[in-house]
């Protein structure tokens, strides 16, 4: 059987947003920001964005792949088959043993663009999520002003923009060295009639990162980007694990 775990469905929208509006102290003054309850939301994902200032941590729960296309990001594999997070329970709770990504953890609010002819960001929110609403939860803003949780979470966002800028930059790098190569997972279990095939992922391509010149992997230890590059290949130990996870949660409960 084939899957093609790091394909991510194109939208206008990022992953988990259905509508965004920016964040007004005339429209929302009475807004509060209620506790998350759950990561119900992520249970029909298998592949989540991270950035690179995540690896080290991302990289003891989860393979690190990279996406296709022109714009691929790093992604956390949280499954091998589309549409299903192994890692978030029918009730919504996350497992309690593996890290959560920011780009989940930012959810419902992120930083975008209001007009095409603007580059300053504004804070915005998912308008159709639960944990916004107008009496209720920690203030929003206070006087008129943004409350401390406001600030706290556009401290947040801006820290994961600065991030992102980061990860697009070692993108670049690994890709201008051509160190991508299509990936492929063939796992063999005993007791499965044919081996399980992963594709639609990139990774890199360690024979071409072992014959980088000289000067290039110099390059790459003193920017920090050869570590990354590390977290990501040992990463991938993790997909038979992943696949052993699958197949345990495929089996009927006694």
């Amino acid at each position: 059987m084939a899957s093609t775990p790091a394909n991510q469905p194109e939208s206008s929208l990022p992953l988990f947003y259905k509508s965004v509006a920016p964040l007004s102290s005339q429209t929302h003054a009475t807004f509060g920001l209620k506790p998350r309850e759950h990561l119900g939301f992520t249970k029909n994902t298998h592949a989540i964005p991270v950035t690179v200032d995540e690896f080290a941590l991302c990289q003891r729960s989860f393979p690190i792949v990279f996406g296709l296309g022109e714009a691929a990001a790093p992604l956390a594999l949280l499954g091998l088959q589309e549409g299903n997070n192994l890692y978030v329970d029918d009730k919504g709770d996350w497992d309690a043993t593996a890290y959560v990504p920011a780009f989940v953890r930012r959810y419902p609010f992120m930083l975008a663009r209001l007009s095409p002819e603007t580059q300053d960001l504004s804070l915005c929110f998912d308008d159709t999520s639960e944990q916004l609403a107008a009496g209720e939860g920690e203030p929003l803003f206070v006087d008129g002003q943004p409350s401390e949780v406001t600030k706290s979470v556009l401290n947040f966002c801006e820290q994961f923009e600065q991030a992102v800028n980061r990860t697009r930059m070692f993108m670049e790098e690994v890709t201008k060295l051509n160190l991508l190569m299509d990936g492929e997972v063939t796992i063999q279990r005993e007791g499965l009639a044919e081996p399980a095939v992963y594709r639609g992922f990139r990774m890199v391509d360690e024979s071409r990162l072992q014959n980088l010149r000289g000067d290039q992997a110099r390059k790459l230890v003193q920017n920090g980007m050869m570590g990354l590059i590390y977290a990501h290949l040992f990463s991938l130990s993790l997909i038979s694990p992943l696949f052993e996870r699958q197949f345990a949660a495929a089996q009927p409960q006694a």
